[in-house]
Parts: structure tokens; sequence; C-alpha cells
């Protein structure tokens, strides 16, 4: 709790994925109401957690079944499972769908998170108005740009306390993420390397001076990678042996 009370915070450094979820749940349980009116959300977890919660409460009304965390092998999903089949099974069963009927909508605020959402719009699965955050200008054009710019080089010498200047950084997508994170590390004094399938992204970096080689090429002389794409398999266990 902030010390004058304000708010309520449910995170902290060194957090895990499973206290991470827990928070999730917790941020979502209101003692005195039904939820919030509206949700601000950032990467879709909320959202997603609301969604399979009104899904189990469905199922668990319908045919008595249970959310199996054993189900799936993605991680996150097992925690997703775990939480809502212990609410079922402690008697709360109209929880999830109360907070939908409740909220007036959702923002969302990452590509992906953005992505999720209208994929779930497509299959007709979406049960809360959506404002695409992300691709407002004034977010997509600066915070995806300039806010990398900051956050990327704090949080690498953070987690490592050794100098960027001089690594070779392994930019891996060139957008305006990319483009940040491409900045930030050339100011650094990194030796900066981009991977990017779309043409004309690769021209941009190519323009900028940066050079644009595949990912396989520089596995033996990278230091340091970042994933800049909202796609998935990018770096895999393999590239690391």
């Amino acid at each position: 709790m902030i010390a004058n009370k304000s708010a309520n915070v449910f995170a902290w450094k060194g957090e895990s994925l499973e206290e991470y979820w827990e928070m999730t749940n917790k941020m979502l349980t209101w003692p005195d109401a039904d939820g919030a009116d509206i949700l601000v959300d950032d990467g879709g977890d909320a959202t997603l957690l609301m969604h399979k919660g009104v899904e189990a409460e469905i199922a668990f009304e319908k045919l008595g079944t249970l959310p199996d965390p054993t189900s799936t092998t993605n991680k996150e999903l097992q925690l997703v499972f775990k939480i809502i089949k212990r609410g079922l099974e402690e008697g709360v069963t109209h929880k999830w769908r109360k907070m939908v009927d409740k909220l007036i909508g959702v923002s969302e605020e990452t590509t992906t998170g953005v992505h999720r959402l209208e994929m779930m719009s497509q299959k007709g699965e979406l049960l809360l108005r959506a404002i695409n955050v992300n691709d407002c200008v004034t977010k997509q054009k600066f915070d995806n740009v300039y806010g990398c710019r900051h956050s990327l080089p704090d949080g690498l010498m953070r987690a490592t306390d050794v100098m960027i200047a001089g690594k070779q950084v392994v930019i891996c997508g060139y957008g305006d993420v990319g483009k940040g994170c491409a900045a930030a590390m050339k100011a650094c004094g990194a030796r900066v390397v981009v991977t990017e399938c779309d043409p004309i992204c690769a021209l941009q970096a190519c323009m900028e001076g940066l050079e644009v080689k595949k990912l396989e090429t520089v596995l033996p002389t990278a230091d340091i990678y970042v994933t800049a794409t909202g796609n998935y398999n990018i770096i895999m266990a393999k590239h690391m042996a």
C-alpha cells in the first residue's frame, strides 16, 4: 500500500509468475462491489483472466466441469485455470460474469494485447467494448519509439550492471519499437545489428547506418539480443545452444 493510501499496488520487484497471476486476481477482486467500471489493460492479461473466468463459470453451471490446469502446457494458462478453479470450488460461481456485465469497456495499450482482442473479436468471443489505445498516434509514434529509448538501457543496466558500449546488440525487428531500441543502443556506444524480414524496414535500418543481417549469422558474436516484434519463435533454444 502506498504511504498516503491513495492506491493499492499489486506488484513488487522479483515477483514470480504465480505471484503475478495471484495479484492480477486480487486486483480484480472487489470486496464491496462486482468490479470496476472501466479496465485499463496492458498486455491483455486482466482481460484474458476475465474471459476465461466467464467461460469456466458457464461450463461449471451447465456441465459441472472445472478448469483443468493439466490440460495445457502453457504455464500462464495453468495458473489462470488454477485460480479460476479455486474460486469455483469455494462457491464463487458468478464473479466473472458480474464483472463483465458491470464493465463499460476496456482500453488496451500494447500491440500484443490488441492482436489478442482482434482475434477474440473475429471469433465472436470478445465480451467487452474495447478501445485500441496502442494504435493511437500519440502512443504508437511517441511511446513505442521514445519510451523504449529510456527503458531498454535502463533495464539492461539495472539487470546486468555491465557497460553496453562496445557490445554487439542485435535488435530483432525494426518497427517503431525496434527503431527506438536501436537508437538507444547506438547512443550507448553499442555495435547495433538489425534482423528484419520486412524489406522496407530493413532498408530504413540500412539508411540509418545499421547492419542488417540474419539472426543465425550473428549468434557466435552477439552479446545482447532484443526482441522488438509482436511475433513469436524469434529467438529459440536452438539459437542459445
